[in-house]
């Protein structure tokens, strides 16, 4: 009996912040009574916030307390000392590393009594006193200790969850509900803004489909007459060009059937599209129908996530190729005769291909991409310079200070060491050069072109387009005129080129692509890819060299 008289008096003069023996007790406004140096910390741990509060109550004060010194209570804790009681309770109060401690002691802290749902601490009996005394802390709700009541916590409104949601069996707050509801209202207006753009889009699909199907027949009739016209001129030319008769009604078959499998596969796409837009629409009008909230927040991000569709509509405003090329074509053939043969097959073969019934596809913007259209170049030797000697299967010119034998051919450069590809270039196509030293041009160009016979290389006429790599690092060369580029130097050169879009970009390759130059025209005949070497612009022993890489 005198240990628990002597330990309830030990309790009653403890301070409530420190739970030792009061010192230099004084008293605040409200009653309570702390050691001095505890509730001068504790006030001025709120002088930030100018409003002073007691620990144990929790009442506020507008102005900073003044503190009084009980005299009896320095008495009386004087004479609790002389009976030789410990200032601090038993090990068995304190909290170990598995018990819930208390939240407001400092220092070694008690062990925690009960958790507060609404203050979202854990106290030790004494600290938990104000819950059972104060009016204010009536409505609290209290239960064993636990040190998981952040997981009570909504993470997005930072609001205590007291509700239950059936569907998900996952607890929320009240403003979840709240803002569920108000969500719903803002989205179902976005609902019927979004219907009415996939209404105006499937409207302007459908046109597009109109304008393919019109695309098609007309297509269908100029390649009709183009055969009609090529049988009756091939009968007259039939003792000089039987072969070339064959290949004109072949390549027309052939841009034929390209023509209508890219018609036919935007079509498709088309439809594709306005199935999809309808089922999105369907989809976005039950979502505006239900009234279940949670699934309303689920399904309506995928729902309401149109993007952005590729826009065809201007698809019937595209040129009209067809085959009337063809026709005049093969007259100048038939008048000419076996003098200009070759080189008229080859505008037979553009005027078929010059000119898309669709919109040219957007220019890639990755190499991934790029590469995708890559291709297979070599050089052709009967078009070299003797001062270039070519190598790995004609892919590779080398600048040397010995002419090679080469024999005469009219379409080799006498003066400048250049040389053209083999392959004509028409469509879509990418390749890379990888140069070596500096004085390199990467160059496309027509095949037959006065200039190069005389005083102009490659960017000195209105028929070739050039990119220089020096030590001064990229020019672009076109019509004698001559561009300085900045941009970063990569010993690899990129070439793009839409022939029918009248696209030409050459880039520096390196981790990245970055674009150098951009031309925009329209070719009147095929391309060729070429390479010219100057040592007199930075090397003058020779052994510069440009290779076409392999990309597949």
């Amino acid at each position: 009996m005198a240990l628990k008289e002597v330990q309830l008096k030990r309790e009653t003069f403890c301070c409530p912040i420190c739970l030792d023996l009061l010192e230099d007790p004084v008293t605040v406004p409200c009653g309570h009574s702390y050691c001095m140096n505890c509730i001068e910390s504790h006030f001025d741990e709120e002088d930030d916030n100018e409003i002073h509060s007691c620990p144990q109550c929790r009442q506020t004060f507008t102005t900073r307390p003044v503190l009084l010194k009980n005299t009896m209570l320095t008495v009386l804790v004087e004479e609790l000392k002389k009976t030789g009681v410990q200032a601090a309770p038993a090990d068995r109060y304190y909290a170990g590393p598995e018990d819930v401690a208390c939240d407001v002691c400092t220092g070694r802290k008690l062990k925690a009594f009960k958790s507060c749902l609404v203050c979202l601490a854990s106290y030790c009996e004494q600290h938990l006193q104000p819950h059972y005394e104060s009016p204010a802390f009536e409505k609290h709700q209290l239960l064993d200790p636990s040190g998981t009541l952040q997981e009570n916590i909504c993470s997005r409104e930072e609001e205590v969850m007291k509700m239950l949601c059936c569907a998900d069996r996952q607890c929320i707050c009240q403003s979840t509900v709240s803002t569920a509801m108000a969500e719903r209202t803002t989205r179902r207006d976005k609902i019927k803004l979004s219907r009415q753009r996939i209404s105006h889009r499937i409207q302007q699909r459908e046109k597009d489909a109109k304008a393919l199907q019109q695309e098609v027949e007309m297509v269908n009739h100029s390649a009709d007459k183009a055969l009609e016209e090529s049988e009756k001129i091939s009968a007259e030319l039939i003792r000089l060009v039987e072969k070339r008769s064959s290949d004109v009604k072949r390549e027309i078959r052939s841009q034929l059937n390209g023509k209508l499998s890219q018609i036919a596969e935007l079509q498709e796409k088309t439809e594709h599209k306005i199935t999809w837009l309808k089922r999105k629409d369907t989809g976005l009008r039950k979502l505006s129908r239900t009234k279940d909230h949670n699934e309303f927040r689920r399904c309506y991000p995928s729902l309401a996530r149109i993007g952005r569709l590729k826009d065809f509509s201007a698809v019937n405003k595209s040129p009209v190729v067809h085959f009337e090329g063809v026709t005049g074509t093969l007259s100048e053939v038939r008048d000419e005769l076996e003098e200009a043969l070759r080189e008229k097959w080859t505008n037979i073969s553009l005027g078929m291909t010059k000119v898309d019934v669709l919109l040219p596809d957007p220019e890639p913007k990755t190499r991934d991409e790029f590469l995708k259209y890559s291709c297979d170049i070599t050089l052709d030797p009967n078009t070299a310079n003797k001062q270039l000697l070519l190598s790995e299967a004609n892919r590779k010119a080398t600048y040397v200070s010995e002419a090679q034998s080469y024999s005469s051919h009219p379409d080799r450069f006498p003066a400048w060491p250049q040389v053209l590809s083999r392959e004509w270039l028409t469509g879509v196509h990418y390749w890379e050069v990888e140069c070596k030293g500096k004085g390199v041009k990467v160059a496309v160009a027509f095949k037959h072109t006065g200039g190069f016979t005389s005083r102009r290389g490659f960017g000195g006429n209105d028929m070739s387009w050039a990119i220089v790599f020096d030590d001064s690092g990229y020019k672009f060369m076109y019509n004698k005129n001559t561009t300085t580029i900045p941009g970063p130097q990569s010993s690899r050169i990129g070439v793009y080129l839409d022939h029918g879009a009248g696209n030409l970009s050459f880039y520096s390759v390196s981790d990245t692509m970055t674009l150098l130059h951009r031309v925009k025209t329209i070719f009147t005949q095929p391309l060729y890819a070429g390479i010219g070497l100057f040592p007199a612009l930075g090397v003058t022993a020779g052994g510069d060299s440009a290779a076409f890489c392999k990309l597949k």
